[in-house]
């Protein structure tokens, strides 16, 4: 590209990106100064999005995200499929992965399951070689793990540590309510009900009881996961005193929440949390408007996305194109109904619950959804936990760094099987 093209381009590149900024102050005009704070946001995820575009066109731009979408295999496992019902009638998806023999040690009686299933040796070596990779020469417990998903994420967010456990750790996955394949929550679409943190907690609780009804348990939760996972612990604390056996909080936090800044001024933060209720509210009414407005600044959605997703730098476009696609498959309204909840979530008292238990409190330490701070305070009330702050980690921690996550799982499956013991005496 010559000189004189390059700063035709940028050029380009500034009045496009002037135009945005005069279109979102329109937008914005009424919310004062949380406009200019929501600015702020913007204004970091297009300085990405107009460096790019100086060397890349939009169509080619759309290529790429249509050849990301077909190209990987993020999202695409999938598991025995099943459906549980919330107290309300919501109909919550799950899947079930159950323990395959494949993935057992290589000793004679493994190589005779698999070869009773038709297996070869090949087949059998390269499971045990996974389990061997997960565990070692220990044994994990014998348990059913249960995964719980963010704020507009799904099941397929834990794909990397599904595709790892697969076969050698039954799993169950699920879609909280108005996500993924789960339906959207009878409540909020019939009452206009908003969702809470609570109901959160029982629809977790009518998943263990269709895909999990008996046997030891393990509860994974990343963000709004985790906090449903203390929300079953607050309304029901003889599940967890008598069933669990080990409890994994990923970038989540137990209330607070409305400290949180996401990078921002302190000043324009507040602002924001004064007006963005009734701002997510007033678009949740004209959600097909704004939903075409998404597809239509799809550039600057997904720069905001990789801002608040990841911290490290050399992120696999693959897996930015994944969880922006993930993220954008949530509507709109769904968002609105969400929001409130985490103001008012506060489930501090409940860490009791997981007193004793085998714990581990894992979180990036460059997140700016739910900052490592309020993993610290969690494990501050749970002095037994596991601390880990994940270096150069973002808030989807376990899709940027995988096996992080991965290997402290599975030494939290083997330190979980002490607990089972315990139990059974």
């Amino acid at each position: 590209m010559s000189e004189g093209s390059t700063g035709a381009a940028a050029a380009d590149v500034v009045t496009e990106v002037a135009g945005a900024a005069a279109s979102a102050a329109t937008t914005w005009r009424r919310a004062g100064i949380a406009g200019a704070a929501i600015g702020v946001i913007a204004a970091g995820a297009a300085a990405g999005v107009a460096l790019e575009r100086l060397t890349v066109g939009r169509g080619m731009r759309k290529k790429a995200r249509l050849a990301l979408d077909a190209s990987g295999p993020y999202g695409s496992l999938r598991g025995m499929p099943g459906k549980a019902y919330a107290d309300d009638g919501t109909e919550l998806a799950y899947e079930v992965e159950e323990v395959d023999d494949l993935h057992l040690p290589a000793d004679a009686e493994a190589d005779a399951g698999a070869a009773g299933r038709g297996r070869g040796p090949e087949e059998g070596a390269r499971g045990s070689r996974q389990w061997r990779r997960l565990f070692g020469r220990k044994t994990p417990a014998p348990v059913t793990v249960v995964f719980s998903h963010g704020y507009c994420l799904g099941q397929d967010s834990w794909h990397f540590q599904r595709a790892a456990l697969r076969g050698a750790v039954r799993c169950v996955y699920w879609d909280q309510r108005s996500h993924g394949r789960s339906g959207r929550g009878v409540d909020q679409r019939q009452d206009g009900r908003p969702v809470s943190i609570d109901q959160l907690g029982r629809d977790l609780k009518a998943v263990v009881d269709a895909a999990a009804p008996e046997g030891p348990l393990v509860l994974v939760g990343h963000s709004m996961g985790g906090m449903t996972t203390m929300a079953l612990a607050d309304q029901f604390p003889d599940l967890i005193r008598e069933r669990v056996v080990g409890v994994v909080l990923i970038g989540t936090s137990s209330g607070r929440l409305g400290e949180v800044n996401f990078g921002l001024p302190v000043a324009g933060m507040n602002a924001v949390r004064r007006v963005l209720p009734g701002v997510l509210k007033a678009l949740g009414s004209q959600a097909d408007l704004v939903e075409k407005g998404r597809r239509a600044t799809a550039d600057l959605f997904a720069g905001i996305i990789k801002r608040y997703s990841f911290a490290s730098r050399d992120i696999d476009p693959a897996v930015a194109r994944f969880a922006e696609r993930l993220i954008e498959s949530t509507p709109i309204d769904v968002v609105a109904e969400f929001y409130p909840a985490f103001a008012e979530h506060d489930k501090t008292a409940a860490l009791e619950h997981f007193a004793g238990l085998p714990v581990l409190v894992l979180a990036g330490d460059k997140d700016l959804v739910t900052p490592s701070e309020h993993s610290e305070a969690i494990a501050d009330l749970l002095p037994d936990a596991e601390l880990v702050l994940v270096p150069d980690a973002g808030h989807l921690v376990m899709m940027e760094h995988p096996e992080v996550v991965v290997d402290r799982i599975a030494d939290l499956l083997v330190r979980a099987k002490e607990q089972v013991r315990d139990a059974a005496m």
